[in-house]
């Protein structure tokens, strides 16, 4: 009898506690019907406001100085952000002091809008608006938690309580703004967790709070969509947003924001998304740090939009300074593979990713008259626009093919490998990479092609003279083959095939030239040679093919040099 085994259960442990059926699907999802979000494009960049200052800064290991805040801030003003969110100064001393810093010593611009973030309590609220004396304009941000669990657990608390405290620090807000009338203020509510909130009573919460606001009656108002614990699929986020834009009494008078963490990966989808359902305004960090898995990443969306001819309102032409300013004051590493800024992110080392881009970028040079639009394969950008070399673009490694080790040797060297010459020095790289078992750099690279095709000296070229008389072409000379000297002598329509003749007559091979390919190399394109001119050729000797490279002040003398080469492989 045949016994059926459970493969799941027999690979997992008696005891496992990874148990799938401790959770349930998504909840809040709202009944929306005939959407419009999934049939829009982003056409333009939303409002930008960073909060790598606060909300980035709260969650790391060793919180920032006040001298690596200011560097942070400066840096945040230099790629173009408008809205900053300095910090929660009601929450720290140094956030305290690194807000009166920037307001004291004259560090905000004039376009530049600095943005702090306070609970719905009074004593911190006061506190806030302290910090603030004397800004010329600043976004108060306040917020509570609405979501259930919060609401069951944590606060204990029924719909009604948990908008009384919504409407109370709207309220505080509005009495201690009017304190300070030279100040320009604006008020921002998050109805903290959205993302775990009925929609439906995310909208009632704050429509309760632009009733105190009236951003209807002229008061600037943004309304904050965090998606602080991310727990669905990114269309389920846009559909919570356009359906809380549909329903708010007061759309048209308020600034809808979004806020979107990363716990399924999937932040700045929802965030795009999101635009796409009527957002305006996005929050979110430089490479995405925040609390647990991150933020929504604003570089990479700001890129993203880029890639799709939409400005983005924000130069991060820089990105290597970026990257770096953001690492020392994060104190965190940047994945080699981050979008747009990790080290390997615009390197292929796959052999076919190489050949295709090596491809393109020829197409493109050949043709620069339809170049106007950027179209290379497996590069969504030019990655000189961010400050990136095509240095960057290939590697060498044991998975290199032919079209990366060929576009090593033509930018680094002016080698231009024909196809059958690619094909057969592909094969030596990758077995000299399998061998050291790690990358090859560029001098690795044209180190080995010097040492298979250059430098071989079992077939040397000594003295030669070519006598072209009525149509044919003679050969006299001599080459060295393992110290001896051997004559050759052939007749020929031309030089090279004079010398294979001659060639094939003295070592009593047969010899015939299959392929072959010239070019002109400039002074600066070889390293280890003042050579002007190279040569490629392929050659059957006795029914195998060799491949053979040469290089010399003359044409001639680089074709029988190849010739040597690759009778030399032999």
């Amino acid at each position: 009898m045949t016994q059926v085994v459970n493969r799941q259960s027999a690979m997992m442990p008696k005891n496992s506690q990874f148990d799938h059926r401790k959770y349930r699907p998504f909840a809040f999802a709202p009944k929306l019907t005939e959407r419009t979000w999934c049939d829009k494009t982003i056409t333009q960049a939303p409002l930008w406001c960073s909060v790598d200052l606060r909300d980035g800064n709260q969650a790391l290991i060793e919180p920032m100085s006040l001298e690596q805040k200011m560097r942070f801030f400066k840096l945040l003003v230099e790629i173009g952000f408008k809205e900053i969110e300095i910090g929660f100064p009601s929450a720290a001393q140094v956030e305290y002091d690194f807000t009166r810093k920037l307001i004291e010593e004259g560090h905000i611009p004039d376009d530049v809008t600095v943005q702090v973030l306070v609970q719905a309590r009074e004593h911190l609220i006061a506190r806030t608006f302290e910090a603030l004396k004397g800004v010329k304009r600043a976004i108060v941000h306040v917020y509570n938690s609405t979501s259930k669990v919060q609401r069951d657990k944590v606060y204990k608390a029924d719909h009604a309580e948990i908008t009384k405290i919504a409407v109370e620090g709207a309220a505080l807000l509005k009495k201690m703004a009017a304190q300070h009338p030279d100040t320009e203020w604006i008020f921002e509510y998050s109805p903290e967790s959205f993302s775990q909130t009925e929609t439906d009573f995310a909208v009632e919460v704050c429509d309760a709070v632009c009733q105190v606001w009236r951003p209807d009656l002229g008061q600037k108002v943004i309304l904050n969509l965090p998606g602080t614990v991310e727990s669905s699929t990114p269309n389920v986020y846009a559909d919570q947003v356009e359906y809380f834009c549909r329903n708010l009494a007061m759309r048209p008078h308020v600034t809808i924001s979004l806020h979107t963490h990363n716990d399924r990966g999937t932040a700045i989808a929802a965030s795009e998304l999101g635009l796409m359902a009527g957002a305006d305004r996005i929050e979110g960090t430089l490479l995405g740090n925040g609390e647990r898995t991150g933020n929504m990443d604003i570089m990479v969306m700001a890129m993203n939009l880029y890639s799709q001819g939409v400005d983005p309102q924000l130069d991060f032409s820089h990105m290597s300074e970026v990257a770096q300013v953001v690492s020392e004051c994060n104190q965190l590493p940047i994945h080699p593979r981050h979008p747009y800024v990790g080290e390997l992110v615009f390197t292929a080392f796959s052999g076919s990713h190489q050949d295709a881009i090596k491809k393109s970028l020829d197409y493109n040079a050949a043709n620069p008259e339809t170049q106007d639009l950027w179209d290379v394969a497996y590069l969504p950008i030019d990655p000189a626009h961010i400050g990136r070399g095509y240095q960057d673009v290939v590697r060498i490694n044991s998975q290199s093919g032919k079209g990366g080790v060929a576009y090593i040797l033509q930018r680094d060297f002016g080698f231009k490998l024909p196809r059958w010459t690619q094909i057969d020095f592909s094969r030596v790289v990758q077995q000299e990479a399998e061998q050291r078992q790690t990358e090859l750099t560029s001098d690795d690279v044209i180190g080995v092609f010097e040492a298979t095709y250059l430098n071989q000296d079992k077939l040397v070229l000594q003295d030669y003279a070519i006598n072209n008389a009525s149509g044919s072409v003679s050969f006299s000379g001599a080459i060295s083959q393992a110290g001896e000297t051997l004559t050759i002598n052939g007749q020929g329509n031309g030089a090279l095939s004079a010398f294979v003749d001659g060639l094939a007559r003295t070592l009593g091979k047969d010899i015939h030239v299959i392929n072959y390919a010239e070019h002109a190399l400039t002074q600066n394109d070889v390293t280890s040679t003042d050579a002007s001119a190279v040569a490629y050729l392929q050659l059957n000797v006795d029914g195998e093919i060799y491949s053979g490279i040469g290089t010399c002040t003359s044409t001639v003398s680089a074709m029988l040099k190849a010739t040597l080469s690759a009778l030399a492989q032999a």
